[in-house]
């Protein structure tokens, strides 16, 4: 794995003469392909298309060269002007503090010291002294030739690139089907459909990608072009294109775009207002493009991670140069959607993409390894937002408790790291007390009162079973029961007040309590509590929408016998409550009437040893 990751960077670094082309091809023709879909909708042949597509972007990226070269060169006439102006703004500073004439003093003295000598050597008494013999060197004249090879090697290697570029994006174009076809064959031609899909809906993707941040950061250039002209800044469509073409850099493309027109704002204005102005417009027209622009054109992200951002800005500028820092960003999405695409290079969308590394039961359950409650509490605040309590827990919370089970009838939970489980996953619990379910959307019909008699602490018995976790989902239930308004008591049949339940709740993990034991259970509930319906939690992974469990199965056949209602998740076992509410048979006992200011309460159950 190591060698071929050496390799295909050495390739890359000694082969950049013929790749660097190769790609500005290809993301060329991204950007080109939506402009050839459009013409060929109007009854083009495809090659006409190709080539009018072509033309027109060769003819954009050449006349604003010609452009930018103009306003560089008026830039560079128009600079001996501007030190009249800054040297007024450094003879202001020096007058202020003086710090100017003291750092210069210093470096002066260094720079004697280094030398060694304060001063020329004096001449020795006696010795003649001799003037300085001129020297004079003549260039001869250059011949038309030399002057031909003078001009013409400096432009023809970016004019072979650029040839270079432009063939290999016309026949991209031309042939991008067969082109699509042979990646088909490379990635897996067994399941061709999948393959074909996937290819085609990267390839849509990228180009609409490519094709809007190009036009959007043409936009900005134009719009910075616009701005500073307003302010006064000299020659303002040069850094408006600098603007733009900066969009592509991550992170530091700010800073080099601000320095040149600061550096102008302090040597076209004698004072400080056109230096505030320009700060003030790169500080809001950056905020707005990434807060509001970008999250509107694009989504959130571009799909990429900030570490991934950084890391491939330094490996494409360390093996490109320039031109790879400007592709570092396109680069790496083109990676990102492979790896999201093709099986084999999966581990590109993993270390590269924005995508959680881990799914939330996951997360949920190696932040409860950890202990860290804080970021437990975090997690469910996001999800909460947008869900239910219950949920959240059928969907995050219960699935974590079995991987945790799961690990724990292997073996392969340690006591520390399941205690270090327990103590968080029972912080949380506290915490979701304070937790508000979302506001329904308007038109819903409100939720109905649960009736008065089942707010007494007690109408509702949680009972855990004996598996490693069973406690905590006897928790969870009962923490979604009491948020619906039901008086609840987790523990076990011991643990009853005085008063009767209107209500027993089972509560399982499948894989923790074997068949024999939750049989066991519930025969010893009803014998304590006669005639008291019960519901039966036996939640499993996939809640029971295929097939049931082991414990299902068992409890299903023990309802044969007595009435029994089976719930695979919370969110069951909660409309199963609400039912019994407004059905359930008058309990042995009268229970004692309820005070009305008395809230819901709930009782947590000990973790078993």
């Amino acid at each position: 794995m190591l060698q071929g990751a050496l390799l295909v960077i050495a390739v890359l670094y000694f082969g950049r003469e013929l790749l660097v082309p190769l790609v500005l091809a290809v993301l060329l023709a991204f950007v080109l392909a939506p402009v050839v879909r459009v013409l060929r909708r109007t009854r083009m042949p495809r090659s006409a298309a190709v080539v009018i597509s072509v033309l027109l972007a060769c003819a954009i990226i050449f006349g604003i060269g010609g452009l930018m070269g103009r306003q560089a060169t008026m830039l560079a006439e128009n600079l001996p002007s501007y030190q009249t102006t800054i040297r007024e703004k450094l003879s202001g500073l020096q007058s202020a503090g003086g710090w100017i004439d003291r750092l210069s003093g210093a470096v002066q003295a260094v720079g004697h010291g280094m030398g060694g000598r304060e001063g020329p050597t004096p001449a020795v008494s006696g010795d003649p002294v001799r003037p300085p013999m001129p020297v004079e060197i003549h260039t001869p004249d250059p011949t038309p030739f030399d002057m031909l090879r003078s001009v013409a090697e400096p432009l023809l290697g970016p004019l072979a690139t650029a040839g270079i570029v432009v063939i290999l994006v016309i026949f991209i174009l031309l042939y991008r089907e067969d082109l699509r076809d042979r990646l088909i064959r490379l990635a897996g031609a067994r399941d061709l459909h999948r393959t074909m899909a996937a290819m085609d809906d990267a390839a849509y993707r990228l180009s609409r990608f490519f094709l809007a941040q190009t036009g959007m950061n043409a936009l900005f250039g134009l719009f910075i072009a616009a701005a500073l002209w307003a302010i006064g800044i000299p020659n303002p469509l040069l850094w408006g294109f600098v603007a733009g073409l900066m969009r592509f850099v991550p992170f530091i493309g700010v800073f080099i775009t601000v320095s040149g027109p600061v550096l102008l704002a302090l040597a076209v204005d004698p004072g400080w207002a056109t230096l505030i102005w320009v700060l003030v417009l790169f500080g809001i027209s950056e905020m707005l493009m990434g807060q509001v622009v970008e999250p509107m054109v694009f989504g959130h992200s571009t799909g990429l991670s900030p570490i991934a951002v950084i890391a491939a800005a330094t490996f494409w500028t360390w093996l490109w140069g320039p031109v790879g820092l400007l592709l570092a960003v396109p680069l790496t999405v083109c990676l990102v959607v492979l790896g999201r695409h093709v099986d084999r290079l999966e581990f590109l969308e993993v270390m590269l993409g924005d995508r959680p590394p881990l799914d939330p039961e996951e997360t949920f359950y190696q932040r409860a390894l950890a202990g860290d409650s804080n970021a437990l509490a975090e997690q469910a605040e996001r999800c909460l937002k947008d869900k239910p309590l219950a949920d959240y827990l059928d969907a995050v919370a219960l699935p974590a408790l079995r991987l945790a089970q799961a690990d724990a009838v292997h073996g392969a939970l340690r006591p520390e790291r399941r205690d270090a489980l327990l103590r968080s996953v029972e912080l949380l619990i506290e915490d979701l007390e304070e937790e508000e379910d979302p506001v329904p959307p308007d038109g819903e019909t409100p939720q109905e009162p649960i009736p008065a008699a089942w707010h007494v602490p007690g109408a509702v018995l949680c009972l855990p079973g004996r598996g490693p976790f069973d406690a905590l989902a006897a928790n969870m239930l009962g923490q979604v029961l009491a948020r619906r308004g039901f008086g609840v008591q987790v523990g076990g049949v011991s643990a009853v007040p005085g008063a009767p339940p209107r209500l027993i709740c089972l509560c399982l993990l499948e894989g923790g309590s074997s068949s024999a034991t939750a049989r066991y259970l519930l025969r010893r509930a009803r014998r304590r509590l006669p005639g008291v319906p019960a519901i039966a939690l036996a939640w499993s992974p996939d809640g029971g929408g295929e097939s049931d469990g082991v414990l299902a199965k068992a409890l299903r056949a023990e309802g044969e016998s007595a009435p029994l209602q089976l719930a695979m998740n919370l969110a069951e076992a909660l409309d199963l409550a609400v039912e019994a509410s407004g059905t359930a048979p008058a309990p042995v006992l009268t229970a004692p009437a309820p005070r009305p200011e008395a809230p819901p309460s709930i009782g947590v159950a000990p973790a078993p040893a």
